[in-house]
Parts: structure tokens; sequence; C-alpha cells
């Protein structure tokens, strides 16, 4: 397959239907937006740690885990500070564990680099541990609502939906400039997003796309396996990553274990433990002292 051209949807697109794109839009996000705490009262420390908790799992599981976070943790200072298996202990069950170890390292380098204040450009920000161009980007529109550029997930499903020519009223516009046999790149959704964006409110805009993404894929399914960045996540059952998250939670109920004792709790080939216990080594998710295993350096 070939990558759809966004550039020739660009060439197309008028005033009109950008404006016919956006009142459907915030239509929807009038009658049906979404709450989440998150959004409700917002600052830059809650925004950092929704979008870095948000990454890869779904936002039921982060309101579960939002607020008990923000009581024991509720500033940069206070997280950074923290010992890290008391930040794993209240990251459990929001999985991708490398997250919560970044999430902290991000308020390290605001506390000792920045007084404490998150920096506002997204440029900076991708020189924190954990955060790519897309992340950092959000974390800015929607902490400080400026105007940057960014696609996850639910915007990419709205964009493909829409320029693939279902939206009935660019249909006109998109039907045959994008022919479904493509893939459409994130390269080439990025200009579109730039040029539909709402330069006065991009945070209550970016909501709005969001929400509109999520019920397309419950009413359309899920199109982002159109999309050229598109791969299904590797099995988790029996994985080293299941093993990982094992491990790491042996050693909240069983600080200081033996490697003897560790085994014996996962019940998998000590090869196999060693091998991966050495990555979390490495990783500085793991140390070894006084004969035994504990959380952190």
């Amino acid at each position: 397959m070939q990558a759809f051209a966004g550039k020739e949807v660009i060439k197309m697109l008028t005033a009109d239907l950008i404006d016919q794109f956006k009142t459907k839009i915030y239509a929807h996000y009038k009658s049906s937006g979404r709450t989440f705490v998150w959004r409700e009262h917002i600052t830059p420390y809650r925004v950092v740690v929704s979008e870095v908790m948000l990454q890869q799992t779904q936002t039921d599981r982060v309101t579960q885990k939002f607020d008990l976070f923000i009581e024991q943790f509720p500033d940069f200072l206070a997280l950074a500070s923290a010992p890290f298996d008391h930040v794993l202990r209240y990251w459990k069950g929001l999985g991708y564990n490398r997250r919560a170890q970044a999430l902290q390292k991000i308020a390290r380098c605001i506390v000792d680099q920045f007084d404490g204040q998150l920096p506002d450009d997204p440029k900076v920000l991708q020189t924190f541990p954990g955060l790519g161009p897309a992340t950092a980007s959000s974390i800015v529109a929607f902490a400080y609502n400026k105007p940057t550029v960014f696609i996850e997930t639910n915007i990419r499903t709205v964009f493909i939906y829409t320029f693939l020519g279902e939206l009935e009223s660019l249909q006109g516009v998109c039907r045959g400039a994008c022919p479904t046999t493509q893939l459409v790149s994130d390269a080439s959704i990025i200009p579109l997003v730039a040029q539909t964006l709402d330069q006065e409110n991009p945070r209550r805009w970016y909501y709005a796309l969001m929400d509109y993404g999520v019920m397309l894929k419950k009413t359309v399914g899920n199109l982002n396996h159109l999309s050229a960045h598109y791969t299904k996540q590797s099995r988790f059952e029996g994985s080293d990553r299941q093993i990982r998250g094992k491990i790491l939670q042996v050693l909240l109920d069983f600080p200081g274990i033996s490697y003897d004792g560790m085994v014996a709790e996962l019940g998998k080939a000590p090869e196999r433990v060693a091998r991966i216990l050495d990555d979390l080594c490495r990783e500085e998710f793991v140390c070894y002292r006084n004969k035994g295993l504990w959380l952190g350096k």
C-alpha cells in the first residue's frame, strides 16, 4: 500500500469546509464531551501526570489511579523526592512501569533544572525522559493552552475518518483524494491538524477531537489499522514484559529477597529470570544490595 499524500487535501480545504468540520466536532463535544478529573482542575503538574499515565493506558484505568496518585504526590517536588518503591506502589495497575520511572525523572528534572516550573516549550520537554514529540506537545497544549500540533490515537482516528471521505460535509473534497486502499501516515495528517487547529482555544479543541475519535471507534470501529504506523500489541501472557512486572511486584512485597527466592516466587527458568533481572538492573529499576534484590539504584 502507498501512503496517502495529505498535501492534496490541504489544497482542497477552504475556510468554509474547515468551519464545517469544527462545527461538527464542537457540536459533539458540547452534547457528549467526556469528563475527567484531570480536565476539571488543570495545573501543569496534573497535566504531566495524566499525559504520562494515558500513554498506552485506557482512560478508565487512569481514572481509578489518578486521584490517589495526586494525593500521595501532590506536586513535582513531592514526586521527585519520593522513594521509587513508593511511586511504583501507587502506579501499580497502570502497567508499563518504565513510565513511572520516567515520570519521577521528569519531576526531578523540573525541580533541579527549572525551579519546579514546567517549561512551556515542547522542544525542551522532549529532552526529558520518556517524552516524545507528541506527548511533549500535548503537555504544552493542555497545561498552557498553547497551539502546538500533535497526534494521538483518537485524533488520528478523526482525521483518517474525515479525510477518507466518510464525513458528509467533506465527502466532495476528500472522495477520490484519499482512496481507502492507501495507508495514512502521521506525516500526512500533521498538516491537516495544523490547518484545522483552533488557535484561540487549542486545549478545548483537542479535548473535542479526542472525544469525537472515541465516539467514532464505538460507532465505525478502530480505523487505526489504516494508519501506516499501526502495529498489533505483542502477546502479554508469558512474555518478558509480564515477568518484569511480576519481579517488581515481588520486590514491593518482599524487599531484599534473594535471587533464589525470586526464582522460586516466579517459578520461571533461572536463566530467564537472571537475564531479565540484568535488564532491570541496567535500567535502574532493580539493584543488588546486601545479598538481596531491591527496587531502585
